[in-house]
């Protein structure tokens, strides 16, 4: 057999994330994601013609390929599989040319990177004299807006460049003087940018790959990964493997054979990751692998042993089982090791886990079990593992915060110096996940008695009634700090995703709010006119919601556990019912397209929250809330209200769009192909969804777990009471 190893690769699939292989290899991988993202630049881009986050431009006489403004992709040669960057340009007198190339920006990227050299590769397939390379500069991130460095001749540091070999090209950063008025801070660059040297009027091509900023890398010995395994799905084939033993392998490399014996690079996985997504696009195809292991000099293990699989026709209901298991993965091999907790994206920072987050991770733990992705047992000492963390977790008066440290338990007030302490919507999406889990998991053994046991004093141990501010008030409140008090001072008012804050805390054994509530906050408030909509769009009538229907979150997060068939109010005789209408308006908006944004359609739509091209937007179908950026979850978390129209969008996703969007968790976070952008991460809030309201499609499971708390049935018999009384009250007003 023979190997292809003159397009050496890293990784395209930028989620980064930790895989217990071994408990030797714990720490070492505790932080991988962060780690790389200390040092990394550019690896590779998820499109495959431009790279999203670069900016291309020439100007006078002078000339620089580019597309959309964006620098174009070398998909044949590259140092890291399976792209670099290419670029093409011609130098005049009375012109110029510049190619930047930003840090690739994601939710809680560690903005500080580390080292004391600006490093990357260059590949020129004609000779390039020194004199003829572009000059060099690199710009600093917001926290120091406007300092950037003087430019530097790149052919000072590495002569002339020869024909077809690859060259890495070191500068130390202490060589960058500053070109603004303020000093230039190197740790914090957030762009790289090439721009013309020498007007030569000749036009040449420079590949440029893996940008990074680091130390000097010491030699090391690589141990190959071990135990390769492959299976076949539909369109695409799943690789897993043993971890390297060495803690100098920061990447592996990913090689593909379609006809046995030609291996070729095909993408890249960061260390601390041992899984890998080949999306074949088509049923009948067979192909084997072989992988290595990969260090900061670009040094190679040996190859692992070689592994095969087919894609294959599937069923729907089987499409259904490799969606939910895939997505199911973020929880079980993306959460933090020490506390098993979700962490809020994959790649961010390590270190934080998200309370809410949490919550549905423990739904779509049951889904895992029920649905024989991990035992029972397994299940167990999972769920053992957050509870235990919990109990020993910051809390304020019962409530946890919105996110904590995965090591200690202690807050970490990502949003601001105002919230560092309790917040009781994400701690309410906790409790729905622990509720629902407490019935599940209520078997005889002495471990699931335990967890029973623990559970119920998390629960009773919440004081909802404090997040009143006053034992008067009419609302709860989302945010309370020991330092800080009400200053955020936020009502929960709905409607939108908190519906389940205030069912539960009526429904608290300890410390219940009254049914009141319901009526004087939740639906009412000052912004009471908000709730009750009665408006027709699209022709699909809307009993609730605010606009036109609003993200389709609102949806989801507060129906994982609670089944909305079972409440009604004074403004709508079913949510289940209301919910299914806002999703008909969502799909609906999709088709209309009224903004003309590329991608939509009836089998593209799922508008809301995600991390879009220009950070976190609540995206919702009307004109302020729309920036042509669909959300996967949006359609695929709405299957028990839209079966066969998210059945439509799940099919599209996957089969049209997944050599974009199919990764390693499924669906990746977001896509906008106006912008010709794919989201770099996956959310903890978005991967469950998918899970356990698909689930709830097909089985009810999580909506009969957690309706079966003996708490819920005596909250909803008092809501009903309250609810006749109200709704008679308001009758009788008109």
């Amino acid at each position: 057999m023979t190997f292809d190893l003159r397009n050496r690769t890293l990784r395209s699939r930028r989620s980064a994330l930790f895989v217990a292989v071994a408990a030797t290899l714990l720490s070492a991988f505790a932080h991988a994601t962060s780690d790389y993202y200390h040092h990394i630049i550019f690896d590779n881009s998820l499109t495959a013609d431009t790279h999203f986050y670069s900016t291309a431009q020439a100007s006078g006489s002078s000339y620089l390929d580019q597309k959309d403004g964006r620098v174009p992709l070398d998909n044949q040669n590259f140092l890291t599989p399976p792209n670099a960057l290419r670029l093409t340009w011609q130098s005049a007198p009375d012109g110029g040319w510049q190619a930047q190339v930003r840090m690739m920006d994601f939710r809680n990227r560690v903005p500080q990177l580390l080292g004391k050299n600006l490093y990357f590769w260059i590949f020129a397939e004609k000779p390039i004299a020194a004199a003829d390379l572009p000059f060099v500069v690199l710009a600093s991130s917001r926290e120091f807006s406007g300092t950037f460095s003087a430019p530097l001749e790149i052919g000072k540091y590495t002569g002339d460049i020869p024909a077809g070999r690859w060259v890495q090209v070191r500068i130390p950063l202490a060589d960058f003087p500053t070109g603004s008025i303020y000093p230039f801070k190197p740790e914090y660059t957030q762009s790289v940018t090439f721009l013309q040297g020498r007007p030569d009027h000749v036009r040449h091509t420079l590949t440029v790959d893996e940008i990074r900023v680091d130390n000097d890398p010491v030699a090391s010995v690589l141990a190959p990964p071990s135990n390769l395994r492959a299976t076949g799905y539909e369109r695409h084939i799943d690789l897993e493997w043993d971890a390297s033993a060495s803690s100098a392998a920061v990447r592996y490399e990913i090689y593909r054979s379609t006809d046995g014996k030609t291996f070729s690079p095909i993408g890249t996985q960061i260390a601390g990751i041992s899984r890998y997504t080949d999306f074949l696009g088509k049923p009948g195809l067979t192909a084997q692998y072989k992988i290595v292991a990969s260090d900061w000099r670009y040094s190679h293990s040996g190859f692992s042993n070689a592994a095969g699989a087919a894609t294959h026709e599937m069923t729907d209901d089987e499409l259904l089982t490799m969606l939910q298991r895939a997505c199911f993965r973020y929880y079980w091999e993306g959460a933090d090791p020490h506390s098993g907790m979700a962490r809020e994206n994959i790649p961010g920072d390590d270190r934080i886990v998200a309370t809410g987050a949490s919550g549905f991770a423990i739904m779509a733990l049951m889904v895992g079990v029920d649905r024989g992705f991990i035992t029972r047992q397994e299940g167990v000492e999972r769920l053992a593992k957050i509870v235990r963390f919990l109990e020993h977790a910051q809390r304020y008066h019962g409530a946890w915060s919105h996110f904590m440290n995965g090591d200690d338990g202690q807050t970490m007030a990502v949003f601001g110096m105002y919230e560092n302490g309790g917040d009781l919507v994400e701690t309410s999406f906790l409790m729905e996940g622990l509720l629902a889990a407490r019935q599940y998991f209520h078997g005889e053994s002495e471990d699931e008695k335990s967890l029973y046991r623990r559970i119920t004093d998390l629960w009773e141990g919440v004081d909802w009634s404090w997040y009143r501010e006053t034992p008067t008030s009419g609302f709860l409140y989302w945010h309370w700090s020991p330092e800080w008090s009400w200053q955020i001072h936020h009502p929960l008012i709905g409607f939108n995703e908190v519906m389940i804050t205030y069912l539960l805390g009526m429904a608290s054994p300890t410390h219940a709010v009254p049914p009141s509530l319901y009526y004087s906050g939740w639906s009412g408030g000052t912004e009471g006119d908000r709730y009750g909509n009665g408006n027709s769009y699209f022709g699909i009538k809307l009993d609730v919601g605010v606009g036109s229907g609003g993200p389709l979150f609102f949806t989801h997060y507060s129906y994982m556990g609670f089944d909305p068939h079972s409440l009604h109010d004074c403004f709508t005789k079913s949510y289940f019912e209301n919910n299914r209408n806002i999703a008909l308006i969502n799909r609906a908006y999709s088709i209309a397209d009224p903004k003309h944004f590329a991608g939509y359609g009836p089998n593209a739509w799922g508008l809301t929250a995600s991390d879009g091209p220009d950070g976190y937007v609540p995206h919702a179908p009307d004109s302020d809330d729309d920036t042509g950026t669909l959300t996967p979850t949006g359609a695929l978390a709405s299957f028990p209200y839209t079966p066969e129209a998210s059945m439509e969008a799940f099919k599209h996703y996957y089969r049209d769009l997944g050599d974009r969007l199919w990764g390693i968790y499924g669906p990746r976070d977001a896509i906008n192909q106006q912008l010709n952008w794919v989201s770099p991460i996956y959310m903890g809030l978005n991967q469950a969804p998918i899970v356990v309201m698909i689930e709830n499609y097909r089985s009810g499971l999580v909506w009969k777990s957690f309706m079966s708390n003996p708490e819920i049935e005596k909250m909803l018999t008092e809501l009903n009471q309250t609810t006749s009384k109200q709704c008679a009250t308001t009758t009788a007003a008109h």
